[in-house]
């Protein structure tokens, strides 16, 4: 059998990992089934990783970077705030709702992630690149269009990413089409009026 060499193999492990725990769930993800997946021995994905947890960052990171090109790609040209904000929640929530773009298992791997200290750096590199390009095509959306900010940029990009997060956590737990509509486009509305001082906010005790 000719010899694979790592860097070879290495696209070939993360996509069969990805394939796997897409079907079966992060849970059923070793290193012995996912050698198996793509027909290896299971030496192979610690020569090419090191360990588990090495090749879920490498997932992770994969997975990620499409979300990125995905979102990057959603924004219409020439469209104002709000349609750019509708776009972009458009699409993430296309990609959650379908298995087949991973979305999900990436969720399921970042709440993997907080209980695995080695894959702190792969869960803040996820979060970090998706806030960087959602907060990069509003900043070039209000500039373009002359839209004020009455909020940092970044803080109005979180405020869109973490509305968007529990609304993907309740259809994965319990599902309601009607609900998640109408708090999408809700979400959408919030964030406008937040980033355009529409939004009235109320003092709330962090201590």
């Amino acid at each position: 059998m000719a010899h694979v060499s790592a860097a070879e193999r290495r696209p070939q492990l993360i996509k069969a990992a990805i394939d796997l725990m897409t079907r079966k769930g992060v849970a059923a993800g070793s290193t012995r089934a996912i050698a198996a997946e793509l027909g290896v021995a299971q030496a192979t994905v610690h020569y090419t990783f090191g360990t588990k947890e090495d090749l879920y960052a490498a997932v992770m990171e994969q997975i990620t970077e499409d979300v990125v090109t995905q979102l990057a790609a959603a924004a219409p040209e020439g469209g104002g705030f709000e349609e750019t904000l509708a776009a972009l929640a458009d699409e993430l929530w296309r990609s959650m709702a379908e298995p087949a773009t991973n979305h999900q298992l990436l969720t399921e791997l970042t709440m993997y992630a907080l209980r695995v200290p080695r894959l702190t750096e792969a869960r803040e590199s996820h979060y970090r690149q998706v806030l960087g390009v959602t907060t990069a095509l509003l900043t070039e959306t209000a500039e373009r269009t002359g839209f004020a900010l009455a909020e940092p940029v970044e803080v109005v990009a979180r405020f869109f990413l973490a509305g968007f997060d529990g609304l993907t956590m309740q259809r994965l737990s319990l599902p309601d089409g009607d609900a998640e509509r109408v708090g999408l486009r809700a979400l959408v509305a919030a964030t406008v009026a937040l980033a355009g001082g529409r939004l009235t906010l109320t003092d709330v005790r962090l201590d």
